[in-house]
């Protein structure tokens, strides 16, 4: 029974990325880049100097505010594990369609992010709110559409994400010798439950601070270390490059077991880790105070950078310049773990279960902030009761801990499948609407040119003010 349900699900995955999202994801990446002239590189300096902006109140969520929110939730267990997967079954050639995926992509975080700029919504005490959901409603008029969207983002971050963080997490304890496969994976599938449950519940404010603080230091305590480990097998980079190249437009590589490919595990996995084009991060692209739409939409591009460019090539280059072997029996954290190895000895598998924790912790935090807004949403955009919350909380909990209980195969399969719905609802809707971001990001780039700091205003691109809540 078991078996039949994963032969499904795997036919179901393999046609969903080959041959629909590849095509969707490349065509609509391409369409974009070229519309904007390729704004994810041609004004790269002016996102990143819009980083640093201040919002015009104190109490407003700056740029840098919803970028972290989003790094955070982009950044997580599939920056190590899900490079290495892609390695280890698809060959080193995954890194460079992950690369191209990733620059391509970008340009669908501009669009997704700004036209959540457009069509985000004010509360009451001034904050904004809004996401895929709010602009396919008001702009689309398609409420089913948006109903199912939140729908297919619930399975994905509260379902299929959680399930594949914690099965994740517990791999990386399989280096060990005190490693049992029966009673490690329930110990650990156990105390991640619990330490979330208590943090959603209400309680553990001093645990999610400390790791917010935590979190970024670990992050570049990664780089740094994968920096040494290249360094440390500076001789192997050359060949590292021609691996990764050769492998690449190898075309029995790139066709050879379609789903197993190094093109279709690229796209998978860089897709997985940076989130370009899938929705979820136009939800907290939404509550920042910008001026101009573009601005937020610019600064989206810097996290998919941050995400895939940095962190995954850091994996990435850490594992194949170290010699290790790849395969499939150490695809996961386990090649990650005999990477390091090779340069920090015990230490080494030490730090990557560390950086796994941590990751795994926020990513599941992150995870339940964008479930609840979808909740929020479905609920008539009225918050649900506690009764409600607090039963649908401990349903997450279970699903985290069948998460560590669960097989490789299971777990990617069903992240794949949940996200791939979310992507197929969200990139069609922003390809329909991309003419309103196109006539935004001309709008912005006028103002520049005349010396102004750029302020939105819906009228000068044509928009219909009654339709929107905030810009007017």
């Amino acid at each position: 029974m078991i078996n039949a349900i994963m032969d499904v699900l795997n036919r179901i995955d393999d046609v969903m990325y080959y041959p629909v999202l590849i095509i969707i994801l490349a065509l609509a990446g391409l369409y974009f880049s070229l519309r904007t002239r390729f704004v994810q590189l041609r004004l790269f300096g002016e996102a990143c100097r819009l980083i640093v902006e201040k919002p015009k109140g104190e109490q407003k969520v700056s740029s840098f505010q919803a970028l972290i929110v989003s790094t955070a939730s982009r950044v997580g267990t599939g920056n190590i594990v899900g490079v290495s997967t892609a390695i280890c079954i698809g060959g080193p050639g995954a890194c460079f369609w992950m690369w191209l995926m990733c620059i391509i992509g970008a340009a669908s975080a501009f669009v997704e992010s700004t036209l959540a700029q457009i069509y985000k919504r004010r509360n009451k005490d001034g904050s904004c709110y809004g996401g895929p959901a709010y602009y396919i409603e008001e702009a689309l008029r398609l409420p089913v559409v948006s109903v199912l969207f939140c729908i297919f983002l619930i399975a994905t971050y509260a379902v299929g994400f959680n399930l594949l963080c914690s099965f994740n997490l517990q791999s990386s304890f399989e280096v060990y010798s005190f490693y049992d496969g029966t009673l490690t994976p329930v110990i650990v599938g156990l105390i991640l439950a619990v330490t979330v449950g208590y943090c959603v519940m209400g309680g553990g404010k001093r645990i999610i601070k400390l790791t917010e603080k935590v979190v970024p230091f670990m992050g570049i305590a990664y780089v740094l270390i994968s920096l040494v480990i290249i360094i440390a097998n500076i001789r192997n980079v050359p060949h590292m490059f021609a691996l990764i190249f050769r492998d690449a437009f190898d075309f029995r590589s790139i066709f050879g077991g379609l789903a197993g490919s190094c093109m279709v595990m690229g796209i998978k996995r860089g897709l997985y880790s940076n989130e370009a084009g899938v929705g979820s991060a136009p939800n907290a692209s939404a509550s920042a105070d910008v001026t101009h739409p573009v601005k937020q939409g610019l600064v989206q591009t810097v996290s998919v950078y941050i995400d895939t460019i940095l962190l995954c090539t850091a994996t990435a280059f850490m594992c194949l310049s170290s010699g290790t072997a790849y395969n499939k029996e150490v695809s996961g954290a386990m090649y990650v773990q005999n990477a390091i190895s090779t340069v920090f000895g015990k230490a080494g598998p030490v730090f990557i279960t560390a950086a796994m924790v941590l990751f795994a912790f926020t990513t599941l935090l992150g995870n339940l902030y964008y479930v609840d807004n979808a909740l929020i949403y479905l609920n008539g955009k009225k918050e649900p009761s506690k009764r409600f919350m607090t039963g649908f909380y401990i349903v997450c909990i279970i699903v985290i801990f069948a998460g560590a209980l669960m097989e490789m195969s299971f777990a990617w399969t069903i992240a794949d499948i949940t996200m791939g719905f979310m992507t197929l609802i969200n990139i069609p809707c922003c390809f329909v609407l991309s003419k309103q971001v196109f006539a935004a990001l001309r709008d912005y780039e006028k103002q520049k040119k005349e010396g102004k700091d750029p302020h939105f205003r819906a009228a000068d691109i044509g928009l219909d003010t009654s339709v929107l809540s905030f810009w007017k």
